[in-house]
């Protein structure tokens, strides 16, 4: 791997500069570091010179150890791997043999730690140690991502610093000393990003935590003057079925990761009336390719094939493309599958759909119901259903059927006032059918409806779909 002249900006220079102001820092569930402290010691067991040059594997239960860890290898690590949580034993073998992995970073006994590779293993935790740093922190690191929304073994893409710290600049209004947050796991595109804006931009950030339920974290991140907030739409729904939201006022909150449909906008603008509301679409390997501000579901189309900025969209069979300094350069142990075309555009899978002069996210290619040759896309169906003021969240799937090949079926979450009042459920399911029937065609109405008391999300934050 060559190197860059030592004038290269990592991200720990981009964080810790020679004073940091004391009232930085970056918090979980369990600890709070400040950058005043961390930009005078590291986390690691070990002297970072001898770990100059190594692929380095992270694999630890808590995000905190991971960004104190990540500022830490970047410029000195050839590669650093972020490992997914819950990536199963066989996914975490393929990863460690195609990325070369020598090294081990962990913050306890931890799987990686048992699965009896032959890599070094170093620990982190969130406790600082005194120490000289090192003044050449030239090597090009890369920084390798697992994508997720997909089933089996995951691929993995590879970045480096400047290609995620690219979305930084969307032009989001930040005020002086920002707190950020998040539902998503630093340990993937979402929130890691959301990290690095917050590192790099002079801000602090709070965790969240996967064993925290959502009340708690919005209560914590309330506490912890958070000003800046993201999740994906069905991380939000829960944060507004759990009654919490009062419990913070942010000035910005973003949507991404999902198709966001306009129900899900209105009930947050209701929820932080004073908040900048906002919806984004990124992806692992094409990164951030816009940012829409203006309350309503879906994209201006003026933002395909536009000039002059430093994304360039593009729509081909239906499908959404993106191209720009942001998209990873390449895929890490698959070399038969290329990242982008010849053009540079990643296909990113998600299709959409025209509707007057804005485009609408209507599902991914690979989650469409095939009902007797004619098409339905799930998330349009949702998008419909959740519009009834009583429905918080559903999921649309297709079931087998020996005359259609596959019919619609449906699952609504209620909300608890809606229950409260003990209407009927056969009144709300012929409400939300009626609905379908007005603004769908015949073969997206779906046959059942069936109201569920919660539906699962994965570690992505996106709603698990059942496919027929």
């Amino acid at each position: 791997m060559q190197q860059q002249q030592p004038s290269r900006r990592s991200l720990r220079s981009l964080i810790a500069p020679e004073d940091p102001p004391p009232g930085r820092f970056i918090a979980d569930a369990h600890a709070r570091v400040s950058i005043h402290d961390f930009a005078r010691g590291n986390n690691l067991d070990a002297n970072l010179e001898s770990l100059r040059g190594r692929c380095v594997l992270i694999s630890t239960a808590r995000q905190l150890p991971t960004a104190l860890a990540l500022a830490e290898l970047d410029g000195i690590a050839r590669r650093m791997i972020l490992c997914t949580p819950g990536l199963a034993p066989s996914h975490v073998a393929s990863v460690m043999a195609d990325a070369g992995v020598d090294t081990i970073v962990t913050d306890g006994p931890g799987a990686a730690r048992n699965l009896g590779y032959n890599a070094r293993v170093v620990t982190c935790n969130d406790r600082i140690v005194a120490g000289a740093q090192p003044s050449d922190r030239s090597v090009e690191t890369e920084w390798v991502l697992l994508t997720s929304g997909t089933t089996g073994r995951p691929k993995m893409a590879v970045h480096t610093l400047q290609s995620l710290i690219g979305p930084l600049s969307d032009g989001v209004a930040v005020q002086k000393a920002p707190v950020w947050s998040t539902f998503y796991d630093i340990r993937r595109y979402g929130g890691l990003t959301i990290l690095l804006r917050a590192l790099a931009g002079g801000g602090s950030m709070v965790f969240s935590d996967a064993e925290e339920t959502v009340a708690a974290f919005l209560a914590r991140a309330g506490a912890g003057g958070v000003t800046h907030i993201s999740g994906t739409p069905s991380h939000w729904r829960r944060a507004l079925m759990s009654g919490a939201t009062a419990n913070m006022s942010p000035g910005y909150v973003r949507l991404s990761g999902e198709a966001c449909d306009q129900a899900i906008l209105d009930k947050l603008r209701q929820a932080f009336p004073s908040a900048n509301l906002a919806h984004a679409f990124a992806s692992t390997e094409a990164g951030v390719a816009f940012d829409v501000r203006d309350g309503q579901a879906g994209f201006p189309a003026s933002l395909i094939d536009r000039d002059g900025g430093d994304v360039t969209l593009r729509v081909e069979d239906g499908s959404l493309r993106i191209r720009s300094s942001r998209v990873a350069m390449r895929y890490l142990g698959d070399h038969t599958r290329p990242l982008a075309d010849a053009a540079g555009f990643v296909d990113t899978g998600d299709m959409v759909e025209l509707r007057a002069d804005r485009y609408h996210f209507v599902g991914r290619r690979e989650g469409i119901i095939n009902v007797g040759g004619r098409k339905v896309h799930p998330e349009a169906v949702e998008a419909v259903i959740n519009q009834h003021p009583a429905v918080r969240m559903s999921r649309v799937s297709g079931r087998t059927s020996p005359i259609t090949g596959a019919i619609v079926v449906a699952e609504m979450v209620v909300a608890p006032s809606h229950l409260a009042r003990g209407d009927s459920s056969a009144t709300l399911r012929s409400e939300v059918l009626r609905l379908c029937q007005e603004r769908l065609a015949s073969h997206e109405v779906p046959v059942t409806l069936r109201q569920v008391p919660s539906l699962d999300i994965a570690a992505s934050g996106k709603l698990v779909r059942n496919h027929a």
